[in-house]
């Protein structure tokens, strides 16, 4: 993880240097919660700094009070933070205190005790079917090199396929559609979880395209996406292509690489895919996570009536 001067006396950061290691390998968190939480909970401890008169150590947070983490919020949101990023940077010291709870050294209750902020109920939003296709399309893609082209294509085509998240699709290593006999992905998700997602025949021909026009070789363990100078393919660089493709089309804002993965959802769920099975195939732990795709569909047709019926 990357070193930053953490302003904490020794004994409270070797035990969230601990903690740290525990959500990574024990309870085995995505990296990019892992590196959420870390820097969540160092923007509280600079906080701690200025509220308690000093770097804070392990006496100094074990009673918090409500009032104190309600201080650290309000700064948080006058900086300019939402509540889904409020929300999670408490989740994240919550987390860090009961860790240290449950070895004495601290009580949790004042953590406990304070209610996290009220989530805004927001729909995802999905491309149409037409977009989706012109987006994943392989001559549609903006890039000068046919491999770069080939292999952004197989990416999106990933995402909205399969419903793919881009990090499970930029995770897949040589060994993974390596002809057109496979028909099933492994998928590792968030908290090390896997899954059984099948492939689309596009999928395929789009992933063995780009393998016979990538000029890198691809061994069976090593990343199957590389960037253009044979490295892992870096998440930004599919989020930039995303956007030129937007700008291009001219689709909203809302049209991002994850945007596919809710269309995936959202357009089998309008065509009659079981709630349950769409839930396994995202990878959801909980169904009240899909739940929200019967939202998008519901609007949908709410829309189409509003804009069709001659009493509307």
């Amino acid at each position: 993880m990357q070193e930053f001067l953490i302003p904490a006396k020794p004994d409270l950061q070797a035990a969230r240097e601990t903690w740290l290691k525990t959500l990574a390998h024990e309870r085995r968190l995505s990296p990019e919660t892992v590196e959420a939480y870390e820097r969540d909970t160092r923007q509280f401890l600079h906080f701690l700094t200025g509220h308690c008169g000093g770097s804070p150590g392990i006496s100094d947070i074990a009673d918090l009070r409500p009032a104190d983490l309600r201080g650290f919020l309000a700064k948080r949101r006058n900086d300019g933070a939402g509540a889904r990023t409020l929300g999670r940077g408490l989740a994240g010291i919550r987390s860090l205190l009961r860790f240290l709870e449950r070895r004495g050294m601290v009580n949790a209750a004042g953590a406990a005790a304070l209610r996290a902020p009220r989530q805004p109920k927001s729909l995802p939003k999905p491309l149409t079917a037409s977009d989706a296709r012109q987006v994943v399309a392989v001559e549609g893609q903006l890039a000068d090199e046919p491999w770069i082209a080939a292999r952004n294509a197989a990416v999106l085509t990933l995402l909205y396929g399969s419903g793919l998240r881009i990090s499970e699709a930029l995770g897949l290593t040589g060994g993974d559609l390596a002809s057109e006999a496979d028909t099933v992905l492994r998928v590792t998700g968030k908290g090390g979880k896997t899954r059984l997602v099948p492939v689309l025949p596009v999928a395929r021909k789009a992933v063995i395209e780009y393998r016979r026009l990538c000029p890198f070789h691809i061994d069976a363990k090593e990343l199957l996406f590389r960037g253009a100078r044979g490295g892992p393919l870096n998440p930004a660089i599919v989020q930039r292509e995303m956007a030129k493709l937007r700008s291009a089309l001219n689709l909203p804002d809302t049209a991002t690489p994850h945007a596919l993965r809710h269309s995936f959802a959202t357009h089998l769920l309008g065509r009659g895919g079981d709630l349950r099975t769409i839930q396994e195939l995202l990878g959801h732990a909980s169904l009240s996570t899909t739940q929200i795709y019967t939202g998008v569909d519901t609007a949908r047709l709410l829309d189409i009536y509003e804009k069709a019926h001659p009493r509307a």
